[in-house]
C-alpha cells in the first residue's frame, strides 16, 4: 500500500517541477508582455521601486540587484502570485477531472455490489399473518 503511495508522490513532484518551468515560460513570455501592454509598455518583470541606495534611471531589476541597493521588487513578486494562480487553477482541474474518473469507475462497482431488493417488512408480516390464518 505505501509502496504504491510513495511511486504516485514522486511522479508529482517530478511532474510539478516541470509544470513548474512551463508556467514560468508561459508567465514570462506570454502573459508579462500581454499585462506590459495594457500597462503601457511597461516592462513588468523589471518593475522595482528603489528603498535605499543608488540604482542608475532604467537599470533593469538584476542590475539593481547587482549594485548592493535595497530594493523593493514588486513586479517579481506579482509575478509569482500569477504563476501560483496558474499552477492552482490547474492543479483544480486535474484533481477534478481525477475524481469524475475515480467516480465514473465506482458506479459500475457499486451497483453490482447492491442487494437485490426483497420484500418490506410490512409485506412478509401480511404474508406470516397469511400463513398462521391457513394453520
Amino acid at each position: 500500500m505505501a509502496k504504491g503511495n510513495v511511486m504516485d508522490m514522486a511522479v508529482g513532484i517530478i511532474t510539478g517541477a516541470a509544470f513548474t518551468a512551463i508556467v514560468a515560460s508561459l508567465v514570462g513570455d506570454l502573459i508579462n508582455p500581454i499585462i506590459g501592454l495594457f500597462m503601457g509598455g511597461i516592462d513588468f518583470t523589471n518593475a522595482y521601486a528603489v528603498l535605499s541606495g543608488d540604482v542608475a534611471e532604467g537599470a533593469s531589476l538584476e542590475a539593481a540587484r547587482e549594485s548592493g541597493a535595497a530594493i523593493f521588487a514588486y513586479g517579481s513578486f506579482i509575478m509569482a502570485i500569477i504563476n501560483f494562480l496558474i499552477i492552482a487553477f490547474v492543479v483544480f482541474m486535474l484533481v477534478k477531472q481525477v475524481n469524475k474518473i475515480k467516480e465514473a469507475s465506482a458506479k459500475p462497482e457499486e451497483v453490482a455490489e447492491e442487494a437485490p431488493a426483497g420484500p418490506t417488512q410490512e409485506e412478509l408480516l401480511a404474508q406470516i399473518l397469511v400463513a398462521l390464518k391457513k394453520a
